[in-house]
């Protein structure tokens, strides 16, 4: 599968990074103008830009919900991913404040390469997110197999099972063939969110409160029910 191959550092100062979303900066600015797709990457004037993990989806830590008050998911899962991502990419010390965002860090940027095939509506780009030596030229398509795959954060957090699968039609099979084996291996060892998942057997949600600290589903899923979910609302069954 060929992707578009960007080298640059991961940035975390001043920002809320959760385990499926963070700032990254090309070394060549220019580059974002070469991710393909009808969706251009917004970035600042130093070429910063945000980051949408491709295939994975991690429990929100926070969530606005239309103008009302911010939510999250239960705590323990989408901190574990968020640490995760934040570990993976070799942050040793991260200190944040109580909204999640993230005052000091040692170091305070991290190298890493990305490998896209387009941006989303949101303007973010959805990248699978790599470290270490870049597998080729930055700038250039190259082609993503089963090995590559494996290198980066995207396979690594699946196969954690801190992370769900969320596909899109312009990933390749082989690709998601790879991915949902990494899933099922988490899966059968219980591993992560997988020993208290929720999404298939249901859970009984009396008020926004106990979809935020009891509910471990599908972030998706979570995202709609907030969005018509109060306090008033009675118990229904996901």
């Amino acid at each position: 599968m060929p992707m578009l191959l960007i080298t640059g550092s991961y940035h975390i100062l001043n920002g809320r990074s959760d385990g499926d979303t963070i700032h990254f900066k090309p070394d060549k600015k220019a580059e974002w103008d070469l991710v393909p797709g009808p969706h251009k990457v917004e970035h600042n004037t130093s070429g910063k830009a945000k980051l949408r993990l491709d295939a994975i989806d991690t429990l929100e830590t926070h969530y606005t919900r239309n103008g009302n008050p911010e939510v999250h998911q239960p705590w323990l899962h989408g901190r574990a991913a968020r640490d995760a991502l934040t570990n993976w990419l070799g942050f040793t010390t991260v200190d944040r404040a109580p909204d999640e965002t993230v005052t000091a860090a040692t170091p305070t940027t991290r190298p890493g390469w990305i490998l896209t095939r387009g941006a989303g509506r949101d303007k973010r780009c959805i990248a699978l997110a790599g470290k270490g030596t870049p597998p080729g030229t930055s700038g250039t398509q190259i082609n993503v197999d089963e090995a590559l795959l494996h290198t980066t954060f995207n396979h690594y957090i699946l196969k954690e099972g801190l992370a769900y699968p969320t596909y899109y039609t312009n990933l390749f099979p082989d690709l998601r063939g790879e991915l949902t084996a990494a899933v099922r291996q988490a899966q059968e060892e219980n591993k992560g969110l997988w020993r208290d998942d929720d999404t298939l057997d249901g859970a009984t949600v009396t008020d926004i409160d106990s979809l935020q600290d009891d509910a471990v589903i599908l972030p998706k899923l979570f995202r709609r029910l907030v969005n018509t979910c109060t306090s008033a609302t009675p118990t229904t069954r996901t």
